[in-house]
């Protein structure tokens, strides 16, 4: 597989050229525009670069991270940058754009905390907390409705469904990178849920996205513990209002159960007007 603009092997989805600026593979190409990514990856980038900075401080656990995406995020050259509003004892908050050219295409905010062990009761309410309705050994594999058409987020990732069918409501899918978030870097747990968790609204999908578009413009991601292995799934539903607005609401789990939460805000509109 390569890249048909510069005819080099297709590797990752990003290689990076100094410390904050990074270019864009074909592999990160999204389904609704052939010059646009999928905001998974973009968003994954910028949890990278998060995770560096709370590192810092000592806070290793991502437990919020919020992506306000305020432009298509276009398939070149992106420059993230990331800044520390507050670092406590437990706890920092951070804040990030990330840049195409000259224009903010994505502004986020963070939390991290520092990762403590805590002994539990052996007997809590609603614990053990619940797992995937299959397994991921146990899921068929399954490609994108849109997988195919052209080289991009479908290559990127491998995707067994668990419960349900892409694109008929309410779906269970594990997915696992195929190629690495950067070039010769191993990606983190936490990088991996965020390449996965906007695909919420697109797995859950309720309506025709030939004659519908349904975009979100917004991602947050709340997670209990640190995500552990390479699987990642959601198990996603959506919900439409009568006024062009919508919710896909994603539980995440790993191969050893519940780990947080997804939202996207959505914008329904009829391809048609």
């Amino acid at each position: 597989m390569t890249d048909t603009q510069s005819n080099l092997p297709l590797t990752a989805a990003y290689t990076p050229l100094d410390a904050r600026t990074f270019h864009s593979s074909a592999l990160t190409r999204g389904p609704w525009d052939p010059g646009h990514q999928h905001a998974g990856p973009p968003i994954a980038l910028v949890c990278r670069a998060v995770e560096q900075a709370a590192h810092e401080h000592g806070l290793t656990h991502i437990a919020r991270l919020t992506a306000n995406l305020l432009r298509p995020v276009p398939i070149g050259d992106l420059i993230v940058e990331v800044m520390t509003d507050y670092v406590g004892r437990n706890a920092g908050h951070f804040s990030a754009h990330l840049m195409a050219g000259n224009k903010d295409v994505a502004r986020f905010t963070a939390l991290a905390q520092r990762e403590s062990p805590v002994e539990l009761p052996a007997v809590l309410p609603g614990h053990p907390l619940p797992v995937a309705p299959l397994a991921p050994e146990a899921s068929p594999a399954a490609n994108f409705p849109f997988a195919g058409r052209a080289v991009g987020y479908a290559d990127l990732v491998e995707t067994r469904i668990a419960r349900g069918e892409f694109w008929r409501g309410p779906c269970a899918v594990w997915f696992r990178l195929r190629h690495p978030l950067l070039e010769g870097e191993t990606p983190s747990p936490y990088q991996r849920v965020a390449v996965a968790a906007d695909s919420g609204n697109g797995i859950s999908a309720v309506l025709d996205y030939q004659r519908y578009s349904f975009v979100n413009s917004d991602l947050t991601i709340n997670l209990l513990r640190r995500p552990v292995g390479e699987w990642i799934c959601l198990d996603a539903r959506t919900a439409l209002g009568a006024d062009g607005g919508g919710l896909a609401e994603s539980a995440l789990y790993d191969a050893h159960g519940l780990i947080g939460r997804a939202t996207q805000s959505l914008a329904v509109r009829s391809r048609a007007s």
